[in-house]
């Protein structure tokens, strides 16, 4: 299993604009080998926010249709004057602890 994890800096007030665009219904969610997707907003008094996307899934994914779709509709359209930086990275899951209940 593959985890993207996307980190992106906005200026302040803007985190939510990225939250809506990876909270809502999308095409990843709807592919095969999807299995979920986390977004976190780092808490800051003020001054850029950061979010981070976190989505899991197999390698079906990166290699869609869709996804690859994706990518080539944005090829040389400018970023929203609101983000700062965007960085992703795939991570290859080697572990995962669950909670465990006693009865």
């Amino acid at each position: 299993m593959l985890v993207q994890v996307r980190k992106t800096v906005v200026t302040e007030g803007n985190a939510d604009k990225v939250v809506d665009r990876f909270s809502g219904e999308g095409l990843v969610e709807k592919q095969e080998g999807f299995i979920d997707s986390t977004v976190l907003v780092k808490k800051v008094s003020r001054g850029d926010e950061e979010v981070m996307v976190i989505e899991a899934h197999w390698k079906q994914w990166e290699k869609s249709d869709a996804h690859i779709a994706g990518h080539k509709a944005n090829l040389g359209k400018p970023k929203p004057e609101y983000i700062v930086s965007s960085e992703a990275a795939l991570y290859e899951v080697k572990s995962v602890k669950k909670a465990v209940t006693e009865s």
